[in-house]
Protein backbone atom coordinates (compact mmCIF):
# COMPACT_ATOMS: atom_id res chain seq x y z
CA UNK A 1 0.00 0.00 0.00
CA UNK A 2 1.77 3.10 -1.22
CA UNK A 3 -1.04 5.16 0.25
CA UNK A 4 0.14 4.44 3.78
CA UNK A 5 3.73 5.22 2.84
CA UNK A 6 2.64 8.47 1.19
CA UNK A 7 0.82 9.60 4.32
CA UNK A 8 4.05 9.25 6.30
CA UNK A 9 5.81 11.72 3.99
CA UNK A 10 6.26 15.33 5.03
CA UNK A 11 3.85 17.76 3.39
CA UNK A 12 6.58 19.29 1.23
CA UNK A 13 7.83 15.86 0.07
CA UNK A 14 4.28 14.75 -0.72
CA UNK A 15 3.71 17.84 -2.83
CA UNK A 16 7.05 17.41 -4.60
CA UNK A 17 6.33 13.76 -5.35
CA UNK A 18 2.67 13.90 -6.43
CA UNK A 19 2.13 17.56 -7.36
CA UNK A 20 -0.78 18.23 -5.00
CA UNK A 21 -1.11 18.94 -1.30
CA UNK A 22 -2.28 16.24 1.11
CA UNK A 23 -5.54 18.18 1.66
CA UNK A 24 -6.25 18.17 -2.08
CA UNK A 25 -5.42 14.48 -2.19
CA UNK A 26 -7.95 13.79 0.60
CA UNK A 27 -10.60 15.74 -1.35
CA UNK A 28 -9.83 13.64 -4.41
CA UNK A 29 -10.36 10.47 -2.40
CA UNK A 30 -13.75 11.74 -1.19
CA UNK A 31 -14.85 12.68 -4.72
CA UNK A 32 -13.83 9.33 -6.21
CA UNK A 33 -15.46 7.36 -3.39
CA UNK A 34 -18.71 9.30 -3.89
CA UNK A 35 -18.63 8.45 -7.59
CA UNK A 36 -18.72 4.74 -6.68
CA UNK A 37 -16.48 3.59 -9.49
CA UNK A 38 -15.43 -0.01 -9.71
CA UNK A 39 -18.48 -1.53 -8.03
CA UNK A 40 -19.09 -3.99 -10.86
CA UNK A 41 -16.92 -6.76 -12.17
CA UNK A 42 -13.60 -7.82 -10.71
CA UNK A 43 -12.21 -5.77 -7.88
CA UNK A 44 -9.07 -3.82 -8.59
CA UNK A 45 -5.78 -4.92 -7.12
CA UNK A 46 -5.19 -1.31 -6.05
CA UNK A 47 -7.28 0.61 -3.53
CA UNK A 48 -8.91 3.91 -4.54
CA UNK A 49 -6.20 6.02 -2.83
CA UNK A 50 -3.52 3.98 -4.61
CA UNK A 51 -5.33 4.45 -7.93
CA UNK A 52 -5.33 8.21 -7.35
CA UNK A 53 -1.62 8.14 -6.51
CA UNK A 54 -0.94 6.17 -9.69
CA UNK A 55 -2.86 8.79 -11.68
CA UNK A 56 -1.05 11.67 -9.99
CA UNK A 57 2.28 9.99 -10.68
CA UNK A 58 1.37 9.70 -14.37
CA UNK A 59 0.25 13.33 -14.56
CA UNK A 60 3.33 14.54 -12.70
CA UNK A 61 5.99 12.59 -14.58
CA UNK A 62 4.35 11.58 -17.91
CA UNK A 63 6.21 8.30 -17.94
CA UNK A 64 4.93 5.51 -20.14
CA UNK A 65 2.14 3.32 -18.84
CA UNK A 66 4.51 0.37 -19.15
CA UNK A 67 6.92 1.86 -16.60
CA UNK A 68 4.18 2.98 -14.23
CA UNK A 69 2.57 -0.46 -14.44
CA UNK A 70 5.89 -2.07 -13.56
CA UNK A 71 6.21 0.15 -10.48
CA UNK A 72 2.70 -0.60 -9.27
CA UNK A 73 2.57 -4.30 -10.15
CA UNK A 74 -0.31 -4.11 -12.61
CA UNK A 75 -0.62 -4.61 -16.36
CA UNK A 76 -0.01 -1.71 -18.71
CA UNK A 77 -3.63 -1.67 -19.90
CA UNK A 78 -4.83 -1.67 -16.29
CA UNK A 79 -2.71 1.39 -15.52
CA UNK A 80 -4.20 3.13 -18.55
CA UNK A 81 -7.78 2.29 -17.52
CA UNK A 82 -7.14 3.49 -13.95
CA UNK A 83 -5.78 6.83 -15.15
CA UNK A 84 -8.66 7.35 -17.56
CA UNK A 85 -11.29 6.44 -14.96
CA UNK A 86 -9.83 8.63 -12.20
CA UNK A 87 -9.33 11.56 -14.58
CA UNK A 88 -12.93 11.30 -15.80
CA UNK A 89 -14.33 11.27 -12.26
CA UNK A 90 -12.24 14.23 -11.15
CA UNK A 91 -13.11 16.25 -14.26
CA UNK A 92 -16.83 15.55 -13.86
CA UNK A 93 -16.75 16.65 -10.22
CA UNK A 94 -15.67 20.17 -11.33
CA UNK A 95 -13.85 20.64 -8.00
CA UNK A 96 -10.39 20.39 -9.53
CA UNK A 97 -10.55 22.78 -12.45
CA UNK A 98 -7.93 25.29 -13.41
CA UNK A 99 -9.14 28.85 -13.99
CA UNK A 100 -9.72 29.81 -17.61
CA UNK A 101 -7.36 32.12 -19.42
CA UNK A 102 -9.97 34.87 -19.29
CA UNK A 103 -10.28 34.57 -15.51
CA UNK A 104 -6.50 34.70 -15.13
CA UNK A 105 -6.27 37.85 -17.25
CA UNK A 106 -9.00 39.59 -15.21
CA UNK A 107 -7.33 38.82 -11.90
CA UNK A 108 -3.83 39.78 -13.10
Amino acid sequence: MRYRQALKMSTSDFKRTYGVSQETFQKMIEVVLKAKIGKRGCHSKLSIPDQILLTLQYLREYRTFFHIAQDWGVHESTAYRIVRRIEDVLIKSEEFRLPSQRQLQKSG
